[in-house]
């Protein structure tokens, strides 16, 4: 059979493609051809339309809201996490190609359910992998919103740090009844001094600040984009930016998303004339969605989150002491629960959104420590098993210790999921082992006041975390921890056959010594 496949994952780094490589692969094993199209951070390359009208079936591997979706309408697919198909590419293969039989002996294959145009109702083929359910569909519209806004994060984080580098925290100063943003906007409008540092750093300052400003109106436009396909645009980035006005922050952006996204949704299906039907999605949805959601955002909504955001942003600011620490050993076992699944998404959008708003602050907010765990923590799973693979190599096959040398490079680039083949093949060994590393680690970061300003790179970025040597040594503790308890853990539970000839190696070495 010929089937074809979308992957994509929140951030669009690791998932999305060994998501890709492993149903490739598993087609190829089973005497089939799978074609994937990758939608990830590096955007997607479409499929050439022959190729999806030659296919059989469809594979919707994706924790977002799939591009395009409606090219596939009428042929059988499967819809299922990323994670599984990382997890699990045969088991998807097999289910596709038995969707593909069932609409092949005559049962209708329905349109996949994209947000604007197929009916939200339509189930997927008979055979093939049960539809999302709401929860699943509410998480993958969040995580929309937060893939697309993680790169103004990335841009604005860094920027804001290198700025903070150059001339000192004091360079966010206001200067006067002037913000240092204003001040700087207009100090470059007279001339820019290319021998200043100040002016360097205040020219980082104001472009970092400037992509931070986006970040609460892309969450909610890709939010409802998400919900409501392009109808959905509009009203999510004016209600996330009236957000913003109303101080909101994240939580009134979440809400201005699924606002705009169910009303823009919600006109769309309604039934109407075939004259005023041409000018729905360009004039009539657009103008009534923005309008409805801004007036909720500013009336009704706007104070209530903003109370609510107060008292969120006042209570993690009050932690301290072993407050702090567990509040880090609690978001570094989330980072391992399930190593870039819908627990480590959590941690890490936390860490994110608390980064927007504290990295441009002077000092070392909780919500920069956050982020400091977070990352550390993420990074620890990989680099601990790998470490495992190096010093008990005989309790790792020939292709776990190949993972392990690969795995180094992906902890240290903050790339969880280079444990996963190790977890996949040994969940009950293993993921307990990562999340007690991953604990340590986290506490130890908030324990030691390490902070960060960047929400990626892994040791890339170790340039922008205070008291650098002491984060590596938490890494290095972490993955410690974490290899001696894969040791023991996959020592106690080794399998019968490896017992047996590791028995029989060191019958052969006793004869050889006594020889």
């Amino acid at each position: 059979m010929k089937l074809v496949a979308i992957t994509s994952c929140p951030t669009g780094i690791a998932h999305t493609y060994m998501a890709a490589e492993a149903l490739e692969q598993a087609g190829r094993a089973a005497g089939h051809e799978v074609d994937v199209e990758t939608q990830g951070a590096a955007g997607s390359a479409p499929f050439d339309p022959a190729v999806v009208a030659a296919a059989d079936g469809v594979i919707f591997a994706a924790d977002l809201e799939v591009r395009d979706k409606e090219r596939f309408a009428g042929k059988p697919f499967v819809d299922v996490g990323v994670k599984r198909a990382v997890a699990d590419a045969p088991g998807v293969v097999a289910a596709a190609v038995a969707a593909v039989e069932v609409a092949r002996r005559g049962a209708a294959a329905p349109a996949p359910a994209g947000a604007a145009s197929a009916a939200a109702g339509a189930a997927p083929a008979t055979g093939s992998a049960s539809r999302p359910g709401p929860a699943t569909r509410v998480r993958q519209w969040l995580m929309t919103g937060v893939s697309y806004m993680i790169p103004f994060v990335a841009a604005g984080g860094i920027l804001i740090a290198l700025a903070f580098m150059l001339g000192g925290y004091e360079i966010a100063l206001d200067r006067g009844d002037q913000s240092a943003g204003a001040y700087f906007t207009g100090l470059f409008a007279e001339g820019f001094d290319t021998g200043s540092r100040e002016q360097w750093a205040g020219l980082l300052l104001v472009v970092g600040q400037a992509a931070f400003g986006f970040l609460v109106p892309v969450l909610a436009g890709f939010i409802a984009f998400g919900v409501a396909d392009r109808p959905g645009i509009a009203p999510g980035f004016v209600g996330g930016a009236l957000a913003v006005t109303v101080g909101a922050g994240f939580l009134g952006g979440l809400a201005a998303g699924f606002l705009g996204g169910f009303l823009a949704l919600g006109l769309a299906r309604l039934e109407v004339p075939g004259a005023v039907r041409g000018v729905m999605p360009v004039v009539v949805i657009p103008l009534i969605a923005t309008a409805v959601t801004g007036a909720v955002m500013l009336v009704v909504l706007g104070r209530p989150l903003k109370r609510l955001m107060d008292q969120l942003t006042s209570g993690l600011n009050s932690l301290s002491g072993s407050g702090i620490v567990l509040l880090g050993v609690v978001l570094g076992a989330m980072m391992a629960a399930d190593l870039g699944g819908p627990i480590n998404k959590v941690a890490y959008t936390f860490a994110t959104t608390g980064l927007a708003t504290a990295a441009a602050a002077s000092g070392s907010p909780v919500e920069l420590k956050v982020m400091a765990a977070v990352m550390a923590a993420g990074m620890t799973p990989p680099l601990g098993i790998a470490l495992a693979t190096f010093v008990r190599r005989r309790l790792f096959t020939e292709a776990e210790q190949q993972n392990g040398k690969a795995a180094v490079l992906l902890g240290a680039f903050f790339i969880s999921e280079g444990a996963i083949p190790f977890a996949a093949a040994a969940p009950l060994r293993i993921i307990p082992a990562a999340v007690l590393g991953s604990g340590v680690t986290g506490g130890l970061v908030m324990a030691f006041g390490n902070a960060l300003r960047a929400p990626h790179g892994g040791l890339v970025v170790l340039g922008l975390v205070s008291r650098p040597l002491l984060y590596l040594l938490a890494v290095v503790v972490g993955a410690v921890v974490t290899a001696l308890a894969v040791v023991v853990l996959k020592s106690l539970h080794r399998e019968p056959a490896a017992r047996d000839t590791a028995a029989a190696d060191a019958g052969s070495t006793r004869a050889a010594v006594s020889a």
